[in-house]
C-alpha cells in the first residue's frame, strides 16, 4: 500500500497557487458529439483520445504535476453490451499504443479502480504500462477505470477492518487520515481543480472523498471539442477563485501579506 505523502485539506490549510497541482476530469459528451456528427458513439470516444493528448500536453506546459481522468465508471457496465465491448477494445488499443509515448515524454501512468473485472489481456497491459513508466517524474497521469467513489471508500474500510482483525491497527486509532492512506489514490494529492465537460453539473460517483475542497468547473463543451483554448479557460477560472478552506477572506489576505513581507 502506498503511504499518502500529502496533507488533507480538512486537516490543514494548504498552500494554494494560481495554477492547480492536480486536475481531475470527467470526460463527458463523447456519445453526444458522435450523434451530432451522424457517427456511431464509439467514434466520439475515439475522437476523445485527441482531447486527452491535448490536455496531457497542456498540463505539462502549465506545470500541472497530476492529472486524473475518469475513463470508465463502475456504472458504465450498464451501457449496451456492444458499446461496452467497443470501449474495452479502445482501452486495450490505447494501452498498447500510448504507453510508449507517455514513457518517452516522462509521464508516469497509473490505473485506479477495480481492475479484476477486466480481461486478463487488459490487466496484463495495465501492469506492463505501469511498470514501463514507474520511474517517470515529469507528470503523473492517473486513469480511473471501473472506478467508483463509493467503491473506493468501501474498499478502504474493508482493508482497515482486515488490519484491525489482524491486530495491525487499533479501532481507536482510525481517523480520516487512516481512511486516506487506504484509498486507491493514496499516492496523489487531493485535486485542486475538477473539470466536467458536456454540460452536466454533478460529480457522478467520482473521487467522492478526495473532492472535499476541490474547485469545481463545469463546461457545456463536449469532450471531443475540449481543445487547448477550452483547457486554458478552465485554468483561468481556477486562477480567479479565492480558496478559503474554511477561513475568511480577510484571513487569506493576512496570510498573503505575511508571506510577501
Amino acid at each position: 500500500m502506498n503511504q499518502r505523502q500529502f496533507t488533507s485539506t480538512t486537516e490543514a490549510v494548504p498552500v494554494s497557487g494560481t495554477h492547480p497541482r492536480h486536475i481531475a476530469i470527467i470526460m463527458d459528451g463523447n456519445g453526444r458529439w458522435a450523434k451530432k456528427a451522424g457517427l456511431p458513439r464509439i467514434a466520439g470516444h475515439k475522437r476523445g483520445l485527441e482531447s486527452v493528448r491535448t490536455v496531457v500536453k497542456g498540463c505539462v506546459e502549465a506545470g500541472v504535476k497530476y492529472l486524473t481522468l475518469f475513463a470508465f465508471s463502475s456504472e458504465n457496465w450498464r451501457r449496451p453490451p456492444t458499446e461496452v465491448s467497443l470501449l474495452m477494445e479502445l482501452f486495450t488499443n490505447a494501452l498498447e499504443s500510448k504507453a510508449r509515448k507517455l514513457h518517452e515524454n516522462q509521464v508516469r501512468l497509473r490505473i485506479v479502480g477495480d481492475v479484476a473485472r477486466f480481461s486478463p489481456k487488459i490487466r496484463m497491459l495495465i501492469q506492463r504500462a505501469e511498470t514501463l513508466t514507474r520511474d517517470n517524474d515529469k507528470m503523473n497521469l492517473t486513469v480511473a477505470a471501473n472506478y467508483g467513489g463509493r467503491w473506493d471508500v468501501a474498499e478502504a474500510c474493508r482493508k482497515i477492518a482486515a488490519a484491525v482483525e489482524a491486530g495491525d491497527l487499533k479501532s481507536s486509532d482510525i481517523d480520516s487520515k487512516t481512511i486516506e492512506r487506504y484509498l486507491s489514490t493514496s499516492f496523489l494529492p487531493e485535486p485542486d481543480l475538477f473539470i466536467r465537460t458536456g454540460g452536466e453539473q454533478r460529480i457522478s460517483n467520482f473521487l467522492l472523498w478526495q473532492l472535499a475542497y476541490t474547485e469545481l468547473y463545469f463546461t457545456s463543451t463536449l469532450w471531443p471539442d475540449f481543445d487547448d483554448r477550452a483547457f486554458q479557460d478552465a485554468l483561468r477560472s481556477f486562477a480567479m477563485r479565492q480558496r478559503r478552506f474554511g477561513q475568511t477572506g480577510d484571513q487569506l489576505i493576512g496570510r498573503r501579506r505575511a508571506t510577501n513581507a
